[in-house]
């Protein structure tokens, strides 16, 4: 008779629980030693699924493994119009294993997990990348991810002024009334993007647009940008100027080179080189590669996410989670 299996624990975290053990400055110091993992070879990134699973939604997959945080997936439905009816447009699972045995260790919330690190690898980007003085804060942009964007500019600059835009003047509305009493800032609500970006040193795009949303020609000197909205080569959120005005900065080559729209197009049209990328912010991170080379110059950091990402999260979160006795869990 085969001896009896050893059990095997999964710890489960609600959205609610990765909030709690997640703050915005800790995640950023994880996603500073992650993305420096990535650009070292320190993690197997393929690429991501996105496949139509329901009219108006997809499911989208995001396996991966990261040295010292095991191996994992983080399965994702995307339904754009979800907010409408008030949920993410982002709504999954992080399933991590560990890499002894293979065994499934912790489940959360994807939502949460996503909306944070996210932003923080922005908070990233504009730690390493923008001007020290920088604090003049355009957002396009009035969702989940322009929430945990200002939590992370808030986090790594002294904001002196806020801008927020959306094509919903009732989201830019409620964003400004929300978040100001959240964070006891004044936000104002910008009539255009254009009026939104204006003289600003820092600008966060978090929309799901797939046409631009922001022009080159709009973006003041010395700026630094955070292009963290549309993910898919279809999808363009700013336009071919501001890719060709700006230092580009990645979080991933590879994803970049599949995935993002602005950079493809520009590269198709001949504006730019595939030299136009100048590091992976994890480059940067290390001191392998230069950031910001002068105080004028425009720099850009192209967010896609990589399960890199998800898996860093969810280890910090389950070894959290553990200390504190949080979240449920379940014998397999």
């Amino acid at each position: 008779m085969s001896a009896e299996r050893p059990p095997i624990e999964l710890r489960v975290l609600s959205g609610a629980d990765v909030k709690a053990l997640l703050p915005m400055d800790a995640c950023i110091a994880l996603m500073r030693t992650t993305m420096i993992a990535v650009s070292e070879g320190r993690a197997e990134i393929p690429p991501r699924t996105v496949m139509p699973a329901a009219p108006g939604g997809f499911l989208g997959s995001m396996p991966g493994a990261l040295e010292g945080a095991g191996f994992g997936v983080k399965l994702l439905s995307l339904f754009p119009a979800n907010p409408k009816a008030g949920y993410s447009s982002h709504l999954g699972l992080v399933l991590l294993f560990e890499p002894t045995h293979g065994l499934p260790v912790a489940m959360m919330d994807a939502a949460e997990v996503t909306a944070i690190r996210t932003a923080a690898v922005s908070g990233l980007a504009t730690q390493l990348l923008a001007r020290e003085d920088a604090g003049d804060l355009a957002i396009l942009g009035a969702g989940e991810q322009a929430r945990s964007h200002l939590a992370a500019m808030l986090a790594v600059r002294k904001l002196r002024r806020v801008r927020v835009w959306s094509r919903t003047p009732e989201h830019v509305a409620a964003f400004a009334q929300t978040e100001g009493a959240r964070h006891r800032l004044r936000i104002e609500a910008a009539e255009s993007a254009e009026a939104a970006v204006a003289g600003a040193d820092l600008i966060c795009t978090v929309t799901a647009s797939r046409e631009p949303v922001l022009k080159g020609a709009w973006i003041a000197p010395g700026a630094h940008l955070n292009a963290a909205g549309a993910s898919r080569a279809d999808s363009v959120e700013i336009d071919q100027d501001a890719v060709v005005r700006s230092r580009y900065f990645v979080d991933f080559r590879q994803s970049t080179a599949l995935e993002a729209g602005e950079y493809l197009a520009a590269l198709e049209a001949g504006a730019i080189g595939e030299d136009h990328i100048q590091a992976e912010i994890g480059e940067v991170a290390s001191g392998a590669k230069p950031g910001r080379g002068s105080p004028d110059e425009i720099t850009l950091f192209r967010s896609l996410g990589v399960s890199a990402e998800d898996l860093a999260t969810a280890h910090f979160l389950l070894a959290a989670a553990k200390a504190r006795g949080m979240g449920q869990v379940v014998s397999l």
